[in-house]
């Protein structure tokens, strides 16, 4: 029974920091655009591959919980 609550514990963490690393990441990328607007598609490059990097966190956190639900 513990380890139904860990997983969903590790589950919800992994998706209230990512979407707190989403807004983070937009509203700073917005920030920048407003102050450089020649740096746009510079810094929407980076954003994408940040984006695409801070995505990753939570698929670790899926394969984590996954493994101590169905092998543990």
């Amino acid at each position: 029974m513990e380890i139904y609550m860990v997983v969903a514990l590790l589950l919800g963490m992994c998706a209230i920091a990512t979407g707190f690393g989403f807004a983070i990441l937009g509203g700073k990328f917005l920030e920048s655009v407003a102050r450089q607007p020649e740096m746009a598609p510079v810094l929407q490059t980076n954003m994408f591959i940040l984006a695409g990097l801070l995505d990753a966190v939570p698929m670790i956190g899926v394969g984590i919980s996954m493994y101590m639900l169905f092998a543990l």
